[in-house]
């Protein structure tokens, strides 16, 4: 899968555990969840440097939730959505399949999220 938001070797920014926040050790890395999901949404630079900045959870479970989440947004015909899963906010052109940022429940507050013709809970 083609991924967004990457250093200068090609490498997603992230690293982690599953149910890790970023920047732990162990387990399996934010890439190595990437590049399971073949046919998974992709995230721009902003919506990485945003998990990675407010060391937003994200492991495969996640990742699986945001999808069902951006396939049911779809199969309604939006085209921007915000999809959230416990306790983030993630803010997808549906239309591309593409993260565009990331929003954990301690910068949620008194946020308005513009933009979107849709909203998923996932």
């Amino acid at each position: 899968m083609s991924v967004h938001g990457v250093d200068g070797l090609g490498q997603p920014v992230l690293g982690g555990r599953p149910s890790a926040r970023a920047g732990e050790t162990g387990g399996p890395s934010f890439a190595d969840v990437l590049r399971s999901r073949a046919d998974s949404v992709r995230f721009s630079g902003h919506a990485l440097e945003r998990i990675q900045r407010r060391n937003i959870p994200f492991d495969g479970p996640v990742a699986d939730r945001l999808q069902a989440g951006v396939d049911k947004a779809a199969a309604k015909g939006v085209r921007e959505s915000l999809v959230l899963v416990d306790d983030t906010a993630f803010v997808v052109s549906v239309r591309n399949r593409t993260v565009v940022t990331a929003v954990d429940r301690d910068h949620m507050k008194e946020h308005v999220f513009t933009n979107i013709d849709g909203a998923v809970i996932a």
